[in-house]
């Protein structure tokens, strides 16, 4: 789609590789965290297998945030059809999503792909690549709002930067 960087964020967790793992594939553990702060995820469908399906709802859930969408003349929520295109137990998935979400803006394929491994005794280093997306300015916004909602975990596992 461009020739633009993908962005590498890492993190090294005091958490077992299982913990990490179903942060991103269970229901409760996806909607403990995903979202940027102001934001949470409702999840609506969860298979979590190759080619299983990730339907979740973005939702505004913080009042200056919901002002903030109402100003900009979006809804407060909306939702997000994923895929996880590719599944290894506690090593590495790929979650591709569809934005089809954005005003004026073709539908297309947005790629996360995640790896977990090892780093000594009860801890597991997260790697996530975010692919870019249709423009720079998005791509900053994504890398952002990846951020913001990784700050959650960052907290949780006491993660410093």
């Amino acid at each position: 789609m461009n020739d633009r960087a993908n962005i590498v964020i890492e993190r090294t967790y005091a958490a077992e590789p299982e913990e990490l793992w179903g942060l991103w594939t269970t229901k409760a553990g996806f909607e403990s965290w995903w979202g940027p702060q102001g934001f949470r995820a409702d999840v609506r469908k969860i298979e979590a297998r190759h080619d299983g399906a990730l339907h979740y709802d973005m939702v505004a859930d913080a009042p200056e945030v919901v002002a903030e969408m109402a100003k900009l003349d979006r809804p407060p929520s909306h939702g997000i059809r994923g895929t996880f295109s590719e599944f290894k137990p506690y090593e590495r998935l790929v979650l591709t999503q569809i934005i089809d979400f954005l005003p004026g803006v073709e539908p297309y394929n947005s790629t996360i792909e995640v790896e977990f491994f090892p780093a000594g005794e009860g801890h597991v280093r997260m790697v996530v690549t975010l692919w870019p997306m249709h423009d720079a300015e998005t791509s900053a916004m994504q890398k952002e709002g990846f951020l913001s909602q990784l700050s959650k975990l960052d907290e949780r596992y006491g993660w410093k930067g």
